[in-house]
C-alpha cells in the first residue's frame, strides 16, 4: 500500500444474469439483482437493482426495466454499462470519490465467445476500470468453495446460475474438461411459467414464477422435508377472472424434470471427456455444487443418483463465484495463470 493507496480502488464483480455482486476487502459490499430501470425519454437510468426490479413488470410506457445480461453475457451493452457503473457508485459511496485508479476482477462464462469477453471487457473499462482482469465461472467457484485448484488431482465443480450451468473438471490450476450449456435458473422460471399456463390456465409473470421456484421448487418428486404448497394468485386464461391454486414440489420437480435432464446430459458428458487418473479423484472426492441452482430442493441427490458420484453442495453456493473472485482479486500474481 503506498501513500496514494486511497486514490485506487480494487473490486472483485461476479457479474450474473440473475444477481450481480461486488467484493471489496473480502467484504460483499453490494448483491443486487442485475436490471435497470430507464427513462424512455431521455435514456437515462432512474433505478437499479433491488429497485428496479420491484418495479420489473408493473412500468408504464415511459419506464422500461432490462437486464442487461442474457444466458450469462451481455446482451444490451449500453445498460450493462449503466449498471456496472450504478453498481460501484453503490460499492464506492462510503469511500473517497477520488478513486483514480480502478482494478477489477469479473467472471466469466467458460463458454464465452471472444466477442463476448470484449464486451465484459469493454463495459469495464467505459465504467472507469484502469485493469480488468478475467477469470472463469467454474475456477472462481473452485477458489470460492475452498478447493486447491493448483493441486495435481482432480476437481468437478458444477455452477448452476441464472443463464448459464458451468460444468468443468480442474486440475494443476487449468480447467481440463468443461462444458457451459445455456440452460439454468432462468429456464426453471421459464418452464414454470410455461407449466401454469398450461396446467392451470393462469397468467403469472417472471417474479411470481421465481416465488414459487424459490418456495415449492424440487429436483425429485420425493424430498425428506417437504415444503408446503406455494399459493399463486393470478387471472385466469379464458375468464380473466382472479383464480388462486396451491402448488406443490411434486408439480415443479415435474415440470422442471427436462431441464435437469439437459444439465445431466452435459454432466455425463463432461466425465466422458475426463482422464482415468482425474476421474478417479472426482469419484473419491465427490461433486461440488455452486450457484443459486444448487439451492433446488434434492439435486444432489438427483445428480447422486444419476452419476453414482457423492455430490456436495457448496457451504454458501450463493456467493461462492463471488467469494473465488474475491481470491483472485486479492492473490492476483499468484493467480494470474488462471486469468486473461
Amino acid at each position: 500500500m503506498g501513500l496514494f493507496s486511497f486514490l485506487s480502488q480494487e473490486i472483485a464483480i461476479d457479474l450474473g444474469t440473475a444477481n450481480t455482486i461486488i467484493i471489496q476487502n473480502d467484504k460483499i459490499v453490494v448483491d443486487e439483482p442485475s436490471i435497470v430501470a430507464i427513462d424512455t425519454n431521455t435514456g437515462k437510468m432512474i433505478a437499479i437493482g433491488s429497485q428496479a426490479r420491484q418495479m420489473h413488470g408493473k412500468t408504464h410506457e415511459n419506464i422500461r426495466t432490462i437486464r442487461p445480461l442474457r444466458d450469462g453475457v451481455i446482451a444490451d451493452f449500453n445498460a450493462a454499462e449503466m449498471m456496472i457503473r450504478g453498481l460501484i457508485k453503490m460499492a464506492s459511496s462510503k469511500k473517497s470519490v477520488f478513486a483514480a485508479n480502478l482494478k477489477m476482477v469479473i467472471c466469466i462464462p467458460s463458454g464465452s465467445t471472444e466477442v463476448e469477453i470484449r464486451a465484459v471487457r469493454d463495459s469495464a473499462e467505459h465504467a472507469g476500470a484502469r485493469e480488468v482482469f478475467l477469470i472463469h465461472e467454474p475456477m472462481a467457484a473452485a477458489l470460492g468453495i475452498g478447493l486447491d485448484v493448483q493441486a495435481p488431482e482432480g476437481s468437478m465443480v458444477i455452477d448452476i446460475g441464472g443463464g448459464t450451468t458451468e460444468i468443468a473438471v480442474i486440475s494443476l490450476g487449468g480447467i481440463v474438461a468443461n462444458k457451459s450449456i445455456r440452460t439454468a435458473g432462468d429456464d426453471f422460471t421459464l418452464e414454470i411459467q410455461e407449466y401454469m399456463r398450461h396446467q392451470h390456465n393462469l397468467k403469472i409473470g417472471e417474479r411470481t414464477a421465481e416465488a414459487i421456484k424459490i418456495n415449492a421448487g424440487a429436483a425429485i418428486p420425493d424430498i425428506e422435508n417437504p415444503p408446503p404448497d406455494f399459493m399463486v394468485r393470478g387471472p385466469h386464461q379464458m375468464t380473466a377472472l382472479p383464480v388462486e391454486i396451491p402448488v406443490s414440489y411434486q408439480e415443479i420437480a415435474h415440470c422442471l424434470d427436462k431441464s435437469l435432464a439437459k444439465i445431466e446430459t452435459a454432466i455425463i458428458s463432461v466425465l466422458e471427456e475426463t482422464p482415468p487418473e482425474l476421474y478417479a479423484d472426482i469419484f473419491n472426492k465427490g461433486i461440488y455444487l455452486a450457484g443459486g441452482g444448487a439451492l433446488l430442493r434434492g439435486l444432489d441427490k438427483r445428480l447422486n443418483e444419476k452419476t453414482n458420484i457423492p455430490v456436495h453442495i457448496a457451504e454458501d453456493p450463493l456467493h461462492a463465484v463471488a467469494r473465488g473472485t474475491g481470491i483472485a482479486l486479492k492473490n492476483v500474481d499468484k493467480f494470474h495463470f488462471l486469468m486473461r
